[in-house]
C-alpha cells in the first residue's frame, strides 16, 4: 500500500507540473498568443526573481511579438522568443545570472530559459518542457536551465507544437516547415 502511493505521488508530479512546483499568491500570469492558440503561464516570481523580471521586461516591450518558436523536438521541448519567421536573430538585451538552484524541476509543462554553454548566457529565448527533463535540472558540479514558471492552460497546444513537422533551415536544426508565430505575450489584465 505504502509502495502504491508513493508511485502514485510520483506519478501526479509527473503529470501535473502544478503540484510540482510551488506557487505564490502574487505570481505574475502571462499569455502567450500563437498561430496555434494561446498558452498561460504563471511565474515564479519569489524563486526565479531576476529570471521573472527579465522575462517581463521583454514581455512589456513587445519583443516577443512576431517571433517563432524555432525549435520543436517531440517528446522533449519547444523553444522560441528569439527569432524571426526568417530566421533572422532579434536583438537582446545582456545576459543574466543563471538561478538553476532555485530548487525548481525541469518537469512537463514548466517553462525555462534557453542559454548557451555558458550557464549565465540567458537572454530572451525560452522553452516549454513537453516532458519532465530532470537532466536539465542545478546539480553538484552542473548548472541547469533555469525554470521561472509553468503551463496553467494550453498545454495541449504546447504538444501541438511539439508534433509540428520540422527541417534543418538556415543552418538551425528542429525548425518547423510552417512558422509557428508568436503574436504577443501579455500580462493578465493588459489587453
Amino acid at each position: 500500500m505504502k509502495y502504491t502511493l508513493s508511485l502514485l505521488a510520483v506519478l501526479m508530479l509527473a503529470l501535473n507540473p502544478a503540484w510540482s512546483q510551488q506557487a505564490a499568491g502574487n505570481d505574475p500570469i502571462v499569455t502567450i498568443k500563437t498561430s496555434e492558440g494561446d498558452i498561460t503561464l504563471r511565474l515564479f516570481r519569489e524563486k526565479s526573481p531576476v529570471t521573472v523580471a527579465n522575462f517581463l521586461s521583454y514581455v512589456d516591450s513587445g519583443h516577443y511579438a512576431g517571433t517563432i518558436f524555432h525549435r520543436v523536438i517531440p517528446d522533449f521541448m519547444v523553444q522560441g522568443g528569439g527569432f524571426l519567421p526568417d530566421m533572422t536573430e532579434k536583438a537582446t538585451g545582456e545576459p543574466i545570472v543563471n538561478e538553476s538552484r532555485n530548487r525548481l524541476h525541469n518537469v512537463r509543462g514548466t517553462v525555462a530559459m534557453a542559454r548557451t554553454g555558458d550557464p549565465d548566457s540567458a537572454t530572451a529565448q525560452f522553452f516549454i518542457n513537453q516532458r519532465s527533463n530532470l537532466r536539465l535540472d542545478w546539480s553538484p558540479g552542473q548548472e541547469g536551465y533555469t525554470v521561472f514558471g509553468e503551463v496553467i492552460e494550453g498545454m495541449s497546444v504546447v504538444d501541438y507544437i511539439a508534433s509540428s513537422p520540422v527541417r534543418q533551415w538556415a543552418g538551425y536544426q528542429d525548425v518547423p516547415v510552417e512558422p509557428i508565430l508568436i503574436e504577443s505575450i501579455q500580462r493578465a489584465g493588459s489587453e
